[in-house]
C-alpha cells in the first residue's frame, strides 16, 4: 500500500466514507497503524471503538453481541501495531511500516488465536470488552 492509500483507508474510516467492500482486515492494521503514526492526536485505544462502531452504523452494520465492533480483537490488534513501529527504524515511512505489518504474524487475520481459544475470542464478553488471553499472555 502507498501512503495515500494508506492515509486514504484511515480518513475514510473516520469520515465513514471508506466503502465496506474496502475494510478488509489488511484495511484494519492500515487503519491503526495510520492512526499511531500519522495521528498522535488521536488516543487510539479511547478513540477506536467509537470510530469503528460509527463507520459499522454508516455502512449498515449492527454492532451486536454476534457482529460488528468487537473489543478484544481491536485493542489486540492495536498493541500489536503499536509494538511493531516501536520496534521499527525511527523515520521509517508508513508505506514501508505497512508492508512489514502485513508481512508480519499480525498479518495474518488469526493471529489472535495463538493468545486466545476461539470460545474465549469469540463469547460475547471479548466482543463488549477486553478479555485477558486464555492461552498464553501477548508478548506485547
Amino acid at each position: 500500500m502507498s501512503e495515500g492509500q494508506i492515509h486514504a483507508i484511515g480518513q475514510g474510516l473516520l469520515d465513514c466514507s471508506l466503502p465496506k467492500q474496502q475494510w478488509t482486515h489488511a484495511a484494519h492494521l492500515a487503519a491503526a497503524l495510520w492512526l499511531v503514526v500519522a495521528r498522535p492526536d488521536i488516543d487510539a485505544p479511547i478513540a477506536m471503538p467509537g470510530i469503528i462502531r460509527a463507520y459499522n452504523l454508516a455502512c449498515g452494520v449492527a454492532n451486536t453481541d454476534t457482529g460488528g465492533y468487537h473489543e478484544t480483537i481491536t485493542q489486540a490488534s492495536l498493541r500489536a501495531v503499536a509494538d511493531y513501529v516501536r520496534q521499527q527504524p525511527a523515520g521509517s515511512g508508513l508505506a514501508a511500516l505497512c508492508t512489514g505489518l502485513l508481512a508480519s504474524s499480525v498479518g495474518d487475520k488469526h493471529w489472535p488465536l495463538k493468545y486466545w481459544s476461539s470460545d474465549c475470542l469469540f463469547s460475547t464478553e471479548a466482543r463488549r470488552n477486553w478479555v485477558e488471553p486464555d492461552l498464553q499472555a501477548l508478548p506485547f
